[in-house]
């Protein structure tokens, strides 16, 4: 049995200088680039999350990650 998922991670630099994720799994089928620009935009203009290292103060990327796991022996035999 195969399986695939996807996630959007958007990834953000913190006040530390660290890069951290915020990720959506099973997104809408490829959202526009310019849909998730203006998400980040408002995660960071509102502080919307915070991190040990502070707060997320800028945008670095964005990226659909998709991941296909095949199955190939189960001992539930599903």
């Amino acid at each position: 049995m195969s399986t695939t998922n996807k996630t959007l991670r958007m990834i953000f630099e913190n006040a530390e200088g660290k890069n951290r994720a915020v990720s959506i799994t099973d997104p809408v089928d490829e959202p526009g680039a310019q849909l998730v620009e203006d998400t980040m935009d408002l995660i960071v203009d509102n502080d919307i999350f915070s991190t040990t290292g502070g707060s997320l103060v800028a945008k670095v990327r964005a990226e659909v990650v998709e991941r296909s796991v095949d199955t190939i022996y189960d001992a539930d035999g599903a």
